[in-house]
């Protein structure tokens, strides 16, 4: 086609369905629309809901996977109104049949991961759970240096969670990490703790002039007994993923963070410090990028981020606490009060181009019920100049003003529209999704209007 408008988007997801649905007839045709790779990811700054809608599908996968971050990130699913809180592991533990997948480009804090583990024993989960052998873990001195990182940055640090994210992936680029292979191999774990215990030493005496709170023997011994703990679950899940591919099995990923968050498409340097994209999947699991089928970008009805740096359409603090308190907007991680303001479809636009997305499921429309006019961002005034899309000079973001178009709100929504489908939602609220679909040249094609899993419609 020669234009990327809304009609062509919704011709290749038609000519893709019909393809994937009379070439490939595979065995337990899903409401996935028949794909074997999906893949879902943040299209704001995270806290999107992207654990809500991992578990809506992950029933019927085989397979949901972590692909990269670590216990940075959180996610918070309800199910029949429990509330889990996840860290590490994929949402899709809450059902028997998938397996977990923890994949190399996530870094593992053991320790984290044993409690995580512990947690939904207590509530009755029984993990079916592989952790690539690969994945590079988060040892006690990166926790301590990324407290002095974040003194040493001022005002360009990133708001870090102090779990020691960004040292352990600096250190798995400097080439002295430790894998979670290595903590089931003492030799070889003593070897590489002594030139990377060293290294960081020096590094936060320099730097922080601390020294490193904990012994390497006492590190030592502790990481040892995690590996002997965790071995049971550590294997070659870049092979056991390509053999479940090649079988023809549903693999589905879920992303951590947001676009906004990616250490090279975000708002740099107020980042995480992984590739939160959808392409991230090769790199973060071994997986191949070229078979994904369906990407799915969770948004929002309004933005939400945790951290500081630049926020274009957030809302001054009144009108914020309300949305905050009315959306529950507290890190799942952290618990930290969320920053809160308009949609940005300058941020959703950019996440559509660059993740491929095929779709969007747009979430949280019940917070914005009863909420009068709403006012939707569609480019940025910078100096004069109106900006559509995301530009990477952090002095230009800064001067960012939001370019707004105000559309009408809604009444309450109630949960027998879920059943009643999508043309039962109120009108303005239609309306409201079209906007977005006609801004950005993406189809929502799933509607969340409550928290729990049931609380969910399928266009």
């Amino acid at each position: 086609p020669r234009s990327r408008g809304l009609g062509d988007v919704y011709k290749r997801q038609i000519v893709h369905l019909v393809y994937h649905t009379f070439t490939k007839p595979a065995p337990g045709y899903m409401s996935l629309n028949g794909s074997k790779i999906t893949v879902i990811v943040g299209a704001q700054w995270g806290d999107e809901g992207k654990g809500k809608i991992t578990d809506y599908f992950a029933g019927e996968s085989d397979y949901v996977v972590r692909y990269h971050g670590g216990n940075n990130a959180g996610h918070t699913v309800i199910v029949n109104g429990s509330i889990f809180k996840l860290h590490l592991i994929p949402s899709g533990v809450l059902y028997d049949h998938p397996v977990s997948v923890i994949g190399n480009g996530v870094v593992i804090d053991p320790a984290a991961l044993l409690n995580e583990l512990q947690y939904l024993h207590n509530k009755g989960i029984q993990p079916r759970l592989n952790i690539s052998d690969r994945a590079h873990v988060i040892m006690p001195y990166h926790k301590q240096m990324d407290d002095v990182l974040t003194n040493h940055q001022g005002v360009l640090a990133a708001g870090s969670t102090k779990r020691g994210i960004a040292p352990v992936y600096a250190d798995k680029m400097f080439r002295h990490g430790i894998r979670m292979i290595d903590l089931t191999e003492p030799d070889i774990l003593k070897e590489k703790l002594h030139r990377s215990y060293e290294f960081n030493h020096k590094l936060i005496n320099a730097i922080g002039d601390q020294v490193i709170q904990e012994d390497e023997k006492s590190i030592y011994r502790e990481y040892c007994q995690y590996g002997k703990k965790l071995a049971p679950y550590i294997k070659d899940v870049s092979l056991e993923l390509y053999s479940a591919q090649q079988n023809g099995k549903a693999i589905l990923f879920e992303g951590a963070q947001g676009i906004s968050l990616d250490i090279d498409h975000g708002i740099y340097p107020y980042t995480t410090s992984s590739n939160s994209i959808a392409g991230n999947i090769a790199t973060g699991t071994g997986v191949s990028f070229r078979d994904i089928d369906r990407i799915i970008g969770v948004t929002k009805a309004y933005i939400s981020r945790v951290g500081i740096g630049p926020l274009p359409t957030e809302l001054p603090l009144e009108k914020g606490n309300d949305l905050r308190e009315k959306g529950k907007e507290y890190g799942t991680t952290t618990g930290r009060p969320r920053r809160v303001g308009w949609l940005d479809l300058v941020q959703v636009r950019q996440a559509v181009r660059v993740n491929g997305m095929t779709e969007i499921a747009l979430t949280k429309l019940d917070i914005l019920s009863n909420n009068g006019d709403l006012s939707v961002c569609t480019a940025y005034n910078i100096d004069g100049q109106l900006e559509q899309e995301m530009p990477a000079s952090l002095h230009r973001f800064r001067q960012a003003e939001p370019v707004y178009h105000t559309l009408p709100g809604w009444g309450q929504l109630s949960d027998d529209m879920t059943e009643k489908g999508y043309e039962s939602l109120p009108e303005n609220l239609r309306n409201y999704v079209k906007f977005i679909e006609d801004q950005v040249s993406c189809p929502v094609s799933i509607i969340s209007i409550g928290p729990e899993r049931s609380q969910t419609i399928i266009r």
